[in-house]
């Protein structure tokens, strides 16, 4: 024998960085809501009409601008009940102006061709705020919104969602900045934990996904591939103290090819299965004493002559 226990290799830290516990949380993980879609109403069907709450007087509106009827600064009700105080152009809002919606939710800012354009502020009957600018009744280019006590994001917009460069933060200290797509986290982007973890890399559809690397708060750290928020393909990982395993991942757990070291020289060098030695592999002491050996479940089975 070498002096080198059956589990001594087997390196039973658990190497999760355990995002599920450290990561996302379920309002974290949550992509942004379109700015301007109106609520479902009782039934959960929707506006009967549309998903936008400038789209529910295109019917009436288009009327208007035939027939007339309505002038500057003087207030106009809508069929729906929803009333525009501003300023007219040909028959359509354009100017300044502001729309209230039955349910409270109110749009103040610029308008033209009865679209809302330029800078705006809507305020949703729940109390988020979106303020910033504005293209075809969308939130298109800078802008902040404010998630009643939940988060706040500020950047960029694409066609009522985040897209583009930005930086979310959330009423307990967490914060992430980088790239947004579809309202949701994708590219690079840096991510903030309240503890003090923080994760920098590559995002897909809100995930963790891609090439990075993350710092836990206990000193623990990998680099390397990722795949829903999960350790999954080649990397490095680090513990305090010196031990460090270079090899394969899948699904958060060593599996593959890998080199397990420690600091005061032993070594473990072969195959992993669900986390443990699984295969070929082999050890040395911390003398220097090398063996090869087949493995199981973390267990050396025996020694290859």
């Amino acid at each position: 024998m070498l002096g080198c226990g059956q589990n001594c290799c087997a390196a039973n830290d658990s190497s999760s960085l355990d995002l599920s516990k450290l990561g996302l949380s379920a309002s974290e993980a949550l992509g942004s809501s379109d700015v301007s879609k109106a609520p479902e109403d009782d039934n959960g069907c929707g506006d009967a009409h549309s998903s936008s709450y400038f789209d529910r007087e295109n019917e009436e509106l288009n009327r208007i601008k035939v027939n007339g009827g309505v002038a500057s600064d003087r207030p106009h009700t809508f069929k729906s009940g929803a009333v525009y105080n501003g300023q007219w152009e040909n028959n359509m809002r354009s100017g300044f102006g502001q729309q209230t919606w039955t349910d409270g939710s109110t749009f103040s800012g610029k308008w033209k061709n009865n679209n809302a354009v330029g800078v705006g502020r809507f305020t949703h009957s729940d109390g988020d705020i979106y303020i910033g600018q504005w293209e075809n009744n969308m939130a298109s280019g800078l802008g902040v919104y404010y998630h009643k006590g939940s988060t706040t994001y500020r950047g960029e917009w694409l066609k009522d969602l985040q897209g583009g460069l930005g930086v979310e933060t959330w009423c307990e200290g967490a914060r992430f900045a980088g790239t947004f797509k579809g309202g949701q986290k994708d590219g690079p982007g840096v991510y903030n934990w309240v503890g003090g973890s923080e994760y920098a890399g590559a995002w897909v559809d809100n995930e963790i996904s891609g090439a990075g690397s993350y710092s836990a708060h206990d000193g623990r750290s990998y680099k390397g591939q990722w795949k829903e928020s999960g350790i999954h393909g080649a990397g490095c990982y680090f513990w305090p103290g010196g031990r460090e395993y270079r090899g394969d991942y899948k699904a958060d757990q060593k599996h593959g090819f890998g080199i397990f070291t420690w600091p005061d020289g032993r070594k473990y060098e072969g195959f992993w299965a669900n986390g443990r030695q699984s295969g070929q592999g082999r050890y040395s002491t911390a003398d220097g004493i090398t063996k090869t050996a087949s493995w199981e479940d973390g267990h050396r089975i025996k020694d290859v002559e």
